[in-house]
């Protein structure tokens, strides 16, 4: 059997420009645009890219969550605020460590999780 393994992520954005300021304020992510409608993420772990919508990524929706890592979770809980993300579900512990869940300028839902 061929290996297989997740090697890109592509996820909509209804405001492209706002969900880009969002993402470098917050985490110090950086873009590459291909044309108006398309933006490559960089720096951000994987290989991914935001694509113009008008539909969001929730989990309520039936989406696929997106999660994110960091050794500080309270910073980067601040670090969503102070950047214009929304805390949909604040800091929570889970079996094997703590979480919250944001939504960024084009509302999809994203966590961050820390041991």
């Amino acid at each position: 059997m061929a290996s297989v393994s997740i090697n890109y992520i592509e996820l909509p954005a209804t405001n492209l420009a706002a969900t880009k300021k969002f993402f470098t304020e917050a985490f110090d992510w950086s873009f590459v645009d291909y044309g108006p409608d398309y933006a490559a993420i960089q720096g951000a772990g994987l290989d991914g890219g935001f694509y113009t919508s008008e539909l969001s990524a929730t989990t309520a929706q039936g989406s696929a969550l997106v999660v994110l890592y960091s050794p500080k979770l309270e910073q980067a809980q601040q670090q969503v605020e102070q950047a214009g993300g929304t805390v949909i579900k604040p800091i929570f512990e889970f079996p094997g460590g703590r979480r919250f869940h944001f939504t960024c300028p084009s509302g999809n839902e994203y966590a961050i999780w820390s041991e």
